[in-house]
C-alpha cells in the first residue's frame, strides 16, 4: 500500500504544481525583438518615430529581458544576451526623450552622462549602459568584435544590425558585423601613407591588443589588404582617428 500511495501522492502533486515557467537555458524569445528590428532598421538607419509608435512592443521584449537570468544560459547565448540588452535598451533610452533631441548626448545632466543613467532591470539589479558594456561584455567575454555589434545610436557607430544576435549564429554575425564596419570606405581608408581609422580602436586599444593595425588586417577585405600592404612596403604606416559623429542614426 505504501508505494501506491506514494505515486498517487506524487502525481497529485505534480498536476497541482502547474507548468515550470522558468526561463529554460538558451531559450530567450528575441521574436519581438526581431520583429521590431525588421520594421525599423534598413541598412543600418533606425526608425525612431517607428520605434516610438511600437513602444509598447519594445517595453514587452524589454520585459523578458529582465525576467531572464543571464546564468542560465551557455556562453554564446549569455554573450548574445548582453549585446542585444545594450542595443534594445539603448533604443528605449532615446525614446525618452524623443522626438526632442538629435543625439544620445542630449541626454544627463552635467554631472552624467547617458551610458551612467541607471534605468535598466537587469538581474535583479538596476544598471546602466556602461556596466553592461565596461562590468559585463568587454572583461567576461573578451572579444573585441563586439565593439562592432553594440550600438550607441550615433552615426560614427558601427550599423545596428536588422536581426537578434543568437548564441547559435553569433560567431559568423560578429565575423559578418566587424567586416562590414571595417570594409566600409567612410570608416577606413589610407591616404598618403595614413591610416584613417574609427575612434573606437583609439577608446579601447587595449581590447585590440594595443595593435589596431594587425586587427584591421585579419578583417580587411582583398583590396584593402593588399592597399595596406603596398604601403607597409614602402615605410611605416601611420594612423589617424576619424571624427566621431555623435548625431542620431536615424
Amino acid at each position: 500500500m505504501k508505494p501506491a500511495v506514494f505515486f498517487i501522492f506524487v502525481i497529485i502533486s505534480m498536476g497541482l504544481a502547474g507548468p515550470d515557467l522558468s526561463v529554460a537555458a538558451d531559450s530567450v524569445d528575441n521574436r519581438l525583438w526581431a520583429e521590431l528590428l525588421k520594421a525599423h532598421v534598413q541598412n543600418g538607419r533606425v526608425d525612431y518615430d517607428g520605434f516610438k509608435q511600437d513602444e509598447a512592443k519594445l517595453d514587452q521584449y524589454l520585459a523578458i529581458l529582465s525576467a531572464t537570468d543571464p546564468g542560465t544560459l551557455s556562453h554564446h547565448h549569455q554573450f548574445a544576451f548582453y549585446i542585444n540588452a545594450y542595443n534594445a535598451f539603448t533604443i528605449k533610452l532615446i525614446l525618452t526623450r524623443y522626438p526632442g533631441i538629435n543625439s544620445i548626448k542630449e541626454i544627463g545632466g552635467f554631472f552624467s552622462n547617458p551610458w551612467s543613467k541607471k534605468f535598466i532591470p537587469l538581474n535583479g539589479f538596476k544598471v546602466n549602459l556602461d556596466h553592461i558594456e565596461h562590468d559585463i561584455l568587454r572583461p567576461r567575454f573578451k572579444d573585441p568584435r563586439m565593439h562592432f555589434a553594440i550600438n550607441c545610436a550615433a552615426k560614427s557607430c558601427p550599423p545596428l544590425l536588422n536581426e537578434p544576435y543568437e548564441g547559435d549564429t553569433l560567431e559568423s554575425r560578429l565575423d559578418d558585423q566587424t567586416r562590414r564596419f571595417i570594409n566600409h570606405p567612410g570608416n577606413t581608408f589610407l591616404k598618403n601613407g595614413t591610416l584613417f581609422i574609427s575612434r573606437i580602436f583609439k577608446w579601447f586599444e587595449a581590447d585590440f591588443s594595443d595593435n589596431p593595425l594587425n586587427f584591421i588586417r585579419r578583417y580587411a577585405d582583398d583590396a584593402l589588404k593588399q592597399t595596406l600592404d603596398n604601403t607597409a612596403a614602402t615605410g611605416e604606416i601611420s594612423i589617424q582617428y576619424l571624427y566621431y559623429d555623435w548625431t542620431l542614426n536615424r
